[in-house]
């Protein structure tokens, strides 16, 4: 069983910077593609970013190419969503998500098995 742990949400302005965290139980860790969703009130759960087990490859969904940066640190079994200029839209719970052999879409909530307990960011204007 996998256990993932979100940490560093909380409460900023727009336009300021914001880094989360996961700290996950896989082993090892690195051998599993790594995400972050995110579900604001009353939509549904939503891609943010991937990156695949050595690091090497990062996928993003639109809203935050060029914002947000997803990295990991396999020696530490974490991985990081740093989130930059942030919009009151980014407002949400964020999940970190992990998949063992990603074979199908990568930005798909159905690809990952498992699934941290999310951590607030909220944005005010």
């Amino acid at each position: 069983q996998v256990q993932l742990v979100e940490s560093g949400g909380g409460v900023v302005q727009a336009g300021s910077s914001l880094k989360l965290s996961c700290a996950a139980s896989a082993r090892p860790f690195s051998t599993y593609s790594m995400a972050w969703f995110r579900q604001a009130p009353g939509k549904e759960r939503e891609f943010v970013g991937g990156i695949n087990p050595s690091g090497t490859s990062t996928w993003y969904a639109d809203s935050v190419k060029g914002r947000f940066t997803i990295s990991r640190d396999n020696g530490k079994s974490t991985v990081y969503l740093q989130m930059n200029s942030l919009k009151s839209e980014d407002t949400a719970i964020y999940y970190c998500a992990a998949s063992y052999l990603l074979w199908g879409d990568p930005k798909s909530t159905g690809e990952y098995s498992y699934w941290g307990q999310g951590t607030q960011v909220t944005v005010s204007s």
